[in-house]
């Protein structure tokens, strides 16, 4: 770990979100320690998707602390983002400039240089179809150029909201030592911190080290894997 690098990654005490008078978010709180994984699971609607744009800095807290990567937040978000790789459902990719143009124009907002994204290209295998739109490309290799970009400044925190979607059985193999489990930084080589959002609680609670179980905003679960049964996951869906 850096020198630079605080031992916890996490520190949520009573976050809250709302939505004018709706609360998207209540009374979560968790510690997570740097390069740990953290599963977040639970039915559409239960707020995952807005505790990762929370984490990013790209939401507001209403209420509650909350720190990311020492950062506490909203007062220092700007501060927190060269330090985040986000990866959503909105890729935040131009679809009318082609995968190395994107790549490109991240690698100048992060002050990093441009062969950073070509060479993050020629590993997903898209060296022949980097230089044309991304429009034409197919869901899956759009969600490829997505993972670049999501770690083309070396973030320690990578917040990751179905990150396999579109993905085939070769292009996750080929994702995993950049965003799976023990993706290691560039520098210094230790492990990134990641926050997994999925749909599917199986793969996501073999990965984690926390599994957060959101129902309706709040915590019902916030506990290691082997303290918690296959029913006590079930029950989050239903």
């Amino acid at each position: 770990m850096s020198a630079t690098e605080p031992a916890t990654a996490l520190e949520l005490d009573r976050l809250e979100r709302r939505y004018g008078e709706r609360v998207a978010l209540r009374n979560v709180s968790l510690s997570l320690p740097a390069g740990s994984t953290l599963a977040v699971l639970g039915a559409n609607g239960a707020g995952k998707t807005t505790l990762l744009r929370v984490l990013a800095g790209l939401l507001r807290p209403n209420g509650g602390t909350t720190r990311v990567l020492g950062h506490e937040l909203p007062r220092e978000a700007p501060s927190l983002r060269g330090h985040v790789g986000l990866l959503g459902h909105d890729l935040l990719l131009y679809q009318d400039l082609s995968a190395s143009e994107n790549l490109r124009f991240h690698a100048r907002l992060h002050g990093v240089e441009p062969a950073r994204g070509e060479e993050l290209l020629a590993r997903m295998g898209l060296r022949e179809r980097a230089n044309e739109p991304l429009r034409s490309l197919s869901r899956g290799m759009r969600q490829r150029v997505a993972v670049c970009r999501c770690v083309l400044h070396d973030p320690e925190l990578l917040l990751l909201d179905e990150p396999l979607a579109n993905l085939d059985p070769a292009a996750a193999e080929a994702v995993a030592p950049l965003i799976g489990p023990g993706a290691a930084r560039i520098a210094g080589g230790e492990p990134r911190t990641r926050v997994l959002v999925s749909h599917d609680p199986a793969p996501a609670v073999a990965q984690a080290d926390l599994v957060l179980g959101l129902r309706a905003g709040r915590a019902v679960i916030a506990a290691p894997p082997d303290a918690l049964d296959d029913d006590e996951i079930a029950e989050l869906y239903r």
